[in-house]
Formats: structure tokens, sequence, C-alpha cells
């Protein structure tokens, strides 16, 4: 039977892809997320993507904001806030439970629920545990919806600097010395968890670096210069995490190198050097972020120095199953070696920043970085891969 007469159904326009830009969170790092989001939402190609800006308040509820994206920046040596931008004090966003679905909910107490559409791909601008560690990561993976960055087993293993240094020195990379306190050592016997970091001390030297070991954004790090500060900077480190790691200090230049995932797999960019700020003992928060400590790129190093950092960034990049997009930190010691410090799986990432600064002079522009991003999460898909 022929068809040529019977009427044709009008094609449907097709829709652009969806992005859901989710930021702030429950971590210490909330303010520095809204500052990363206000550039990504800035920088998204509004031609190209629909864009639904999601926030998750300091408490954890998920609210609809404005897409003003210049709210969201640092002023008055302040970082923002979700809940400042939110619509709504009582309504909340949920998100599909269901993988066959990808519609994303808004309710408010007493009134029906409303459907906002589906969602596409999702840009978690988390920074820190509850967001770039690993758990969204998996509450995406169950609802079925694509993502920027890594998933769940490398955004865990990038958030724990404890198991980060033991899988790359698994694969071969150099780390730096360091020794783990938990929880349990502490509530077990606390003077000999103490005892455990001068004894460290005593081996390496001082001074020695106290960190939370899973946070980031340089939040709760103190430099300890002798063992009379100790006993302040472990309390400052246990604000932000019951766990702690202690560092030794590596004498050498801070460089630092891009990852990106292309279609034909992970790619470098040029490295950059952090030089030691001025006005800080380290390169801590208030120097990242609120006197906007200037880095240099490209880093001053030889031809065969730039090759070589960019090989062990993808190799870290590798170690970790990332996806996305990582900035490895290393160590250029006095004795010409790299010791890799940390990766991040989502690295600070307005324009100041260090990892879009580095893409940049590499040719790819702010714009077309977040665009590739969200290309690359569309080709993947959840689930084992």
């Amino acid at each position: 039977m022929s068809t040529e007469n019977l009427p044709q159904s009008p094609e449907q326009p097709s829709r652009k892809p969806r992005v859901a830009v989710v930021f702030g969170g429950r971590s210490s790092e909330h303010g520095i997320s809204m500052v990363t989001a206000g550039a990504v939402l800035r920088a998204i190609d509004r031609t190209k993507y629909d864009v639904l800006p999601i926030g998750i308040t300091r408490e954890g509820r998920w609210v609809l904001t404005a897409d003003e994206p210049e709210r969201m920046a640092i002023t008055e040596r302040r970082t923002p806030s979700v809940e400042q931008l939110a619509e709504s004090t009582e309504g909340g966003v949920v998100l599909p439970v269901d993988p066959a679905s990808r519609e994303v909910v808004y309710t408010e107490p007493g009134s029906v629920p409303k459907a906002l559409g589906e969602v596409d791909v999702v840009f978690p601008v988390l920074h820190g545990p509850y967001g770039e560690d690993g758990t969204l990561q998996g509450l995406l993976e169950l609802s079925g919806v694509p993502y920027v960055g890594s998933g769940v087993l490398a955004s865990a293993v990038g958030q724990d600097k404890e198991y980060m240094k033991r899988v790359f020195a698994s694969f071969g990379l150099k780390v730096g010395p360091y020794v783990v306190i938990r929880p349990r050592e502490w509530e077990r016997d606390e003077q000999a968890a103490r005892k455990k970091i001068v004894d460290f001390a005593g081996e390496h030297g001082w001074p020695l670096f106290v960190k939370p070991a899973r946070a980031g954004s340089s939040i709760g790090i103190t430099k300890v210069d002798g063992i009379s500060g100790l006993a302040e900077a472990i309390e400052e480190a246990q604000r932000h995490d019951p766990k702690i790691l202690v560092e030794a200090a590596l004498r050498g230049r801070e460089i630092e190198c891009g990852v990106l995932e292309f279609e034909d797999g992970p790619r470098a960019s040029v490295p950059a050097e952090i030089p030691p700020p001025d006005a800080h003992a380290y390169y801590d928060f208030e120097a990242k972020y609120i006197d906007s400590t200037p880095g240099i790129v490209p880093a001053p190093l030889t031809p065969e120095e730039t090759a070589e950092v960019q090989k062990l960034a993808v190799e870290a990049f590798e170690a970790a199953s990332c996806e996305g997009l990582v900035r490895a930190d290393f160590f250029l010691t006095e004795d010409g070696e790299f010791v890799i410090n940390e990766i991040n799986t989502m690295p600070g990432f307005t324009p100041i920043s260090m990892y879009p600064q580095m893409w940049q002079a590499s040719g790819i522009s702010y714009p077309e970085l977040v665009d590739r991003l969200v290309q690359a999460a569309l080709r993947r898909s959840t689930g084992l891969r």
C-alpha cells in the first residue's frame, strides 16, 4: 500500500540540550562553588543550550535560583551563598529517581508539584564533600542523568588525599612523605595520635602542613613551624574533617597542569607555576580567591620539564580513572624531580582560576572549555563504562 497520499505528521522541532548547573552545597567550599557557577553561567552558550540553575543550600536543600551570575561574585572579601539567590524559602527541586525519566520537579508545601522539564546533562560545579566526592555522582548515576566530570570512584579518590596518594604510588607516581590520623585513632588514644605526628616531624623536619584529608580550596590548612603550633593546627583541620593528613614540606616550585578529555582521550595543557605569595605563608585560600595571587602561565620550564609534567598529569588522570577534567598539582624539587601533590576533579573554574588560564594559554577559550566539558558529558552514558 502506498503512503504517498496519506497526511504526514509534522516534524517535531529539535530542542536544545538542557544543562542543569548545580552549585553551592554543604561543604565549607560553598561560596567558591557559587563563584565558579557564576562564571559557568556567564560563559555557557545560550543559543546552543537551555540552562537551569539549581542551588544546594548549606543545609542540603535543592532550590531554584535566579539566573543572575553577576550576583555570584566575591564582594567585600566575602563569598556569596545559595540562600541569597533562592527563589523560595520553602520550595525544593527533586531529581528523578527513575532512569527512564529525566524530568525535574519543583515542589512547595501545599501546592501541586510542578514539572520543570527534562534535564539532559548536569554540570555539577560543587567543591568538597557532598558534591565533588562521588556522593552527587552516585545520585546522578541512579537517576540515569549524564554529568560533567569524573564518576563515583575517581571523584571519591580525588577528594580523599590519603587514598589519592595511595593510588598514585601504586601506579608509580612519586608522592611526598605524609602521615594520616583517622578519627578512631583520636578516640582510642589522643596522646598516641599526637606522638605519631611529632615522630613524623622528627623524621622529616619542620615545617609541616596539617590538612583536612577531604577538603579543598586550601581551607583548614595550617603551615606549622614547630611543636607549639601543632595543637591549634590540628583543631583547625578537624573543624572541616575528623580525618587529617600531615605532610612534610617539599623544597621546590609549585607547578600545575590541566587535563581535559577530548574525543581521542585526555590531553594536558601548558603548565603554570604558582610563585610564593608575598603576603601569605603559602598559597592559601585568601591568596587564591581573595587577593587573587597571579600564577605564571605558561610556567618557565625547559621543553623537557614541560613534556614530563604533561605526561605525569595525564598518567595521574588515568591512574584515578578520571573523566572530563582534572587539575594536577606538582612540586618540582630542587633535584629536578616532579612530585605529585594532588589532583582536583572539579578545580576552581572562574576565569581567573589556574585551570581555565592554562587552557586559555593552550588555545581553548573559557566558553569553548565549558562547551567541550558539556559535550564530553553528553557523549558518555551513565552506569559502568
